[in-house]
C-alpha cells in the first residue's frame, strides 16, 4: 500500500507540479475503455477479453438500444464508423439523418435494426489512422448485447479467481426516451436479474446526462458515476454546463446522486498546464474521480510524454499514468489496460 501524504490547500487553489501527492479516497481501478480498445476493435467481446487478460479491474461499455428494446454495446447508436454497415445493400435505404442531443447525425442507426438484423453487420476500427494494427480485425466480431458481456465478465471472474466488474455508460437517455425506449428501468431490472443492484456489487453506470442518473438513484443501489466534459453541458439541460458542476456547490449537488464523477482528464490537468484543485474539491463532497481517455497513442498525450512526432506513434503512458496517480484519482478509465495496471500496481507499492 502507498504511503500517500495529504496535500491542504484551499478549495480553488491550483496544485503545483512539486506539490505533495494527494490521497486517493479508494483503491485505484483500472478501467478498460471500451475494452482493450488500444488493440483490439473497442467495444467487442474480444476486446473486453482482451483487457480481462490484462488484469484490468472494469470492463467500460457504451450501451444503446435496438429497434426490439435490446441494450448493445456500440460507441454511438450511428454505426457507420464502427460497422460495416455500408457494405450491405439491403440496409442502404435506412441510411437517414436525426438530431441526436442537438446534433445532426447522418448515417444508420441501431433503433432502427432489430437485434437480428444489428447481428448480421461486423465491426470495424475506429480509429484506423491511429490503430492501424487493429484493422487487421476488421470484419472478425459482431455487435455484442449487454446480456453477452455480463455472461462474459461472469465466466472469466470464475475462471480467474477474481471479481471483473462492468463500467456501463447509457448513451442518449433523453434521446432514446423520445421515440419511446426509456432506458433507466430496463437497465435496473437487467443488472438486477444477473444479481446486481447493491452498491457492492461490481457495476457503475455512468452518463453525461444528470436527470436519468437521479431516476437511477431512485432504482437501484448500484454506484452512479457523472460524466464531465470540459465543455458544455448535459444534453437533458438538467443543469446550463459543466463548468457549473465542477465547483463546489455543483459537486455537493452530484453527491446526493452519485456516488463519484468521470470527467474528461483536462479537467484536472490540461496538458502541460497547472492541475486544478478537481480531485480535491470532488473528495471534499464525498466523491471518487474516475477521469479519461487515457491513450498510448502520442495525439492524445501532453507534449512532455510524446515519443517522436507520429501522432499515432506510442508515447510515455505511463508517465501520464504516475501524474495523475500523484494527483490522487480513484481510478483511470483508459484504452490501454495493460499499461496502467503495471503502472498502478508499480505505485501502489511506493
Amino acid at each position: 500500500m502507498a504511503l500517500w501524504v495529504a496535500c491542504v490547500l484551499a478549495p480553488t487553489a491550483a496544485i503545483g507540479q512539486d506539490a505533495p501527492v494527494v490521497p486517493s479516497m479508494s483503491h485505484p481501478i483500472v478501467i478498460a475503455h471500451r475494452g482493450a480498445s488500444g488493440f483490439r476493435p473497442g467495444n467487442t467481446l474480444a476486446a473486453y477479453d482482451r483487457a480481462i487478460s490484462y488484469g484490468t479491474d472494469f470492463i467500460e461499455l457504451d450501451l444503446v438500444l435496438t429497434k426490439d428494446n435490446v441494450f448493445v454495446a456500440r460507441h454511438e447508436n450511428e454505426v457507420s464508423q464502427t460497422t460495416d454497415v455500408a457494405q450491405h445493400p439491403e440496409f442502404a435505404v435506412r441510411k437517414t439523418t436525426k438530431i441526436v442531443d442537438g446534433e445532426s447525425h447522418t448515417g444508420w442507426f441501431t433503433e432502427d435494426f432489430t437485434l437480428a438484423e444489428l447481428k448480421t453487420l461486423r465491426v470495424k476500427e475506429r480509429l484506423p489512422q491511429l490503430r492501424p494494427r487493429n484493422t487487421r480485425y476488421d470484419g472478425q466480431f459482431d455487435v455484442p448485447t449487454l446480456a453477452e458481456i455480463i455472461a462474459l465478465v461472469k465466466q472469466r471472474s470464475n475462471e480467474l479467481h477474481r471479481t471483473i466488474g462492468i463500467y456501463a455508460e447509457l448513451k442518449h437517455s433523453s434521446y432514446f426516451a423520445s421515440i419511446g425506449l426509456p432506458m433507466e428501468a430496463k437497465l435496473a431490472a437487467e443488472f438486477k436479474a444477473a444479481g446486481w443492484d447493491k452498491p457492492h456489487d461490481p457495476v457503475f453506470i455512468q452518463s453525461f446526462e444528470v436527470n436519468n442518473l437521479k431516476e437511477l438513484h431512485k432504482l437501484t443501489g448500484l454506484r452512479l458515476i457523472q460524466l464531465l466534459e470540459a465543455k458544455g453541458g448535459p444534453a437533458d439541460h438538467a443543469q446550463p454546463s459543466y463548468a457549473a458542476m465542477t465547483n463546489a456547490a455543483g459537486l455537493r449537488e452530484i453527491a446526493t446522486y452519485a456516488w463519484g464523477i468521470a470527467p474528461n482528464k483536462a479537467l484536472i490537468q490540461d496538458g502541460e498546464r497547472m492541475p486544478t484543485a478537481l480531485v480535491i474539491d470532488a473528495h471534499a463532497a464525498g466523491l471518487r474521480v474516475h477521469p479519461w481517455t487515457f491513450r498510448l497513442e502520442n495525439t492524445f498525450l501532453p507534449k512532455s510524454f510524446r515519443i517522436g512526432d507520429d501522432p499515432a506513434g506510442r508515447g510515455h503512458l505511463d508517465l501520464e499514468i504516475r501524474r495523475f496517480m500523484d494527483l490522487g484519482v480513484d481510478g483511470f478509465i483508459t484504452d490501454d489496460p495493460g499499461v496502467a495496471v503495471r503502472e498502478r500496481n508499480q505505485m501502489m507499492k511506493r
